[in-house]
């Protein structure tokens, strides 16, 4: 199992990271000509960037206590607050009739919330 829970956190980590490295930066005319982004138009660029280093912090929260052994209650923490992340993004998209990314969204809330209970 302990295998498992390594390739989710690896692939949500991954995912995670590519997401919020691409929020952070962003202006707010970026994200208007970005089709995929169309959710953020009625969001404050600040919040974007909220969640983009949210995103980061969780991508790493999620590889590095394990790794470096240190404070390794972080982990289920990183992925808990990953879930809140997603529960949030599953809100958004929803109330945009987007229900494909509602879909990925769940997904990724459920890997989540399989490493929360799985590092507890």
């Amino acid at each position: 199992m302990n295998v498992a829970v390594w390739i989710v956190s690896g692939l949500l980590a991954a995912l995670f990271l590519l997401s919020g490295v691409t929020k952070v930066p962003a202006t707010k005319a970026s994200l208007a000509g970005n089709p995929r982004m169309g959710w953020a138009a009625p969001f404050p660029i600040e919040l974007i960037k909220v969640i983009g280093i949210a995103e980061i912090a969780g991508a790493a929260g999620l590889i590095l206590p394990r790794v470096l052994d240190v404070a390794t209650w972080l982990v289920p923490a990183a992925a808990i607050g990953l879930a809140v992340v997603m529960t949030g993004a599953i809100i958004t998209h929803a109330r945009r009739s987007e229900f494909s990314t509602v879909a990925v969204n769940a997904v990724l809330l459920a890997l989540a919330l399989f490493v929360a209970v799985q590092r507890f």
